[in-house]
């Protein structure tokens, strides 16, 4: 295993996180809510009258967020080494997932560690359990498809 040293970023990573935790902190003392994608998704496919109005900012932050840094610094070289119908494939599970698991990763591992929910828990650990897994049979018994 060998390190890409120019895309390691600790501190910009540990900055990024603090960020995201600081968000979901106040997101959740300000507004009564935690801060889950799916959640906030979910909310705007069956929409109710008071409770658009954050969603689709929160929505909107979101899709924002990118646009003004990529305004402001250079575009950072894509490269996915996957065809399109593993990644439609990979979208479609992990969205039937979200709903079976009752959340998504930042909802989960974001703001349910946090508060130290033992469903969150026992979901951030399937949810790393099912990345490791996955890797391993990409990479070492399928042939890195």
């Amino acid at each position: 295993m060998t390190i890409d040293w120019q895309a390691f970023t600790p501190w910009t990573s540990l900055l990024g996180g603090m960020l995201i935790g600081l968000a979901a902190a106040a997101f959740i003392l300000l507004n009564g809510r935690i801060a889950g994608i799916s959640g906030i998704l979910g909310g705007l496919l069956t929409p109710r009258k008071a409770d658009i109005g954050w969603r689709v900012a929160f929505v909107a932050g979101m899709i924002a967020a990118p646009l003004i840094w990529l305004m402001l610094s250079s575009r950072p070289a894509i490269q996915i080494d996957a065809s399109y119908p593993i990644l439609i494939v990979a979208g479609l599970v992990v969205g039937v997932s979200t709903r079976f698991g009752a959340g998504c990763t930042s909802g989960h591992g974001v703001c349910g560690i946090s508060r130290l929910s033992p469903r969150s828990l026992i979901a951030t650990a399937a949810f790393m359990l099912s990345g490791f897994v996955t890797v391993f049979v990409v990479r070492h018994l399928l042939g890195g498809l």
